[in-house]
């Protein structure tokens, strides 16, 4: 499949040698390819709404990380997808890259299909986030053509606002979608945590406002996955120490991606994106928070996280049965998680069987 007709990519590298020679691999994939000599001519070029931005690591005056970090400080703009291109190797030097923004690597002499796959899923990833800016565009300018209207009719009044909730929660779904399809290739892991999530909340008693909430809000646990390179997300075998610390940064990418909003729903999104892989004695990441200085809404999406996970398939393991699951959850009451949430997931357990089947591979 082609998705590359129209598409527009930034190459950035003190070395002409390297821009004409990214250059030519992009153009043969049908991109259209633009260059900048420097970090000072890409932060001037930057705003001429690209689709992706190969950037250089090793360049004067103006590096690759502050280039990327500059980057990411536009409201407008910065949110264009950047791929490090450089021939560092070393791990911190790539988890200073993430920190500043960058969504990818690519190791120099930059191999032709490598650089096709990186290139196309980042552009995909690209579309997703145009399509999110610009529903939620159409649905402002939906609101202000109605406004005059909607003071003449409540009834109209009424369905604007549901029609608009039910927007919100669509853009949701298809933000967490980008980041699901990245790992799994379906839906299937997200709806199911999404209702185990809101039926342990209706067993705990929180209240029916807040239960709608974590249902919506925590199909955006893993949003961070976003910012993750495949080649880390989608190993088929036990990660190393430094993959596993790219891996852990899920949770603080994801609160970059949901953080300042002023939606109700985004922020618990926030809440639970950086609180779900706490654990209740404290072991967990990223901030070793422990007991109930974890927030509820983190330790629910805990517990059916890891259920989801051990009962499903991953690149790097078979999916285990049910009882099997419970096997290794179990003695982890008062570990990794809440006693009190454990037991209602426990002791509610056929329930969230008939979830499991409802939404098997959904």
């Amino acid at each position: 499949m082609n998705t590359a007709p129209g598409k527009r990519i930034l190459i950035v590298d003190d070395e002409q040698t390297n821009r004409e020679l990214l250059c030519a691999m992009l153009t043969a994939q049908g991109y259209e390819a633009e260059t900048a000599a420097d970090g000072f001519e890409a932060l001037a070029k930057f705003k001429l709404d690209f689709d992706l931005i190969m950037l250089d690591v090793m360049m004067p005056a103006l590096d690759g990380f502050e280039v990327t970090h500059r980057i990411r400080q536009d409201t407008d703009h910065g949110d264009v997808p950047i791929i490090v291109v450089t021939s560092l190797s070393e791990s911190e030097d790539r988890l200073r890259a993430v920190e500043a923004g960058a969504n990818d690597f690519i190791a120099k002499p930059v191999d032709g299909t490598e650089l096709c796959i990186r290139v196309a899923s980042l552009i995909r990833y690209k579309e997703a986030l145009d399509a999110i800016k610009n529903h939620e565009a159409k649905l402002e300018a939906l609101v202000e053509r109605r406004t005059a209207d909607l003071r003449k009719a409540f009834d109209e009044a009424v369905t604007a606002h549901r029609e608009t909730h039910r927007a919100k929660l669509e853009v949701i779904e298809r933000l967490a979608l980008a980041a699901e399809y990245k790992d799994d290739g379906t839906a299937a892991h997200i709806h199911r945590m999404s209702r185990y999530c809101n039926l342990m909340a209706r067993k705990l008693h929180l209240p029916p406002s807040e239960c709608e909430i974590i249902l919506h809000a925590s199909v955006m646990h893993d949003v961070g996955k976003i910012g993750i390179p495949d080649a880390v997300l989608l190993k088929p075998a036990k990660l190393t120490p430094d993959e596993w610390a790219i891996m852990k940064q899920h949770t603080t990418i994801g609160v970059r991606i949901l953080g300042g909003s002023s939606s109700e729903l985004l922020q618990a999104g926030e809440v639970i994106a950086l609180s779900h892989h706490e654990k209740w004695d404290g072991t967990g990441y990223p901030n070793e928070r422990a007991g109930d200085d974890i927030p509820l809404w983190g330790r629910i999406c805990a517990v059916s996280d890891v259920f989801d996970a051990l009962t499903s398939k991953r690149p790097y393991k078979a999916a285990l049965p049910n009882e099997e699951a419970l096997v290794i959850m179990r003695p982890e009451a008062g570990k990794h998680f809440d006693p009190k949430v454990l037991d209602a997931f426990l002791m509610n357990f056929s329930e969230l069987l008939q979830i499991q089947r409802e939404h098997q591979g959904h």
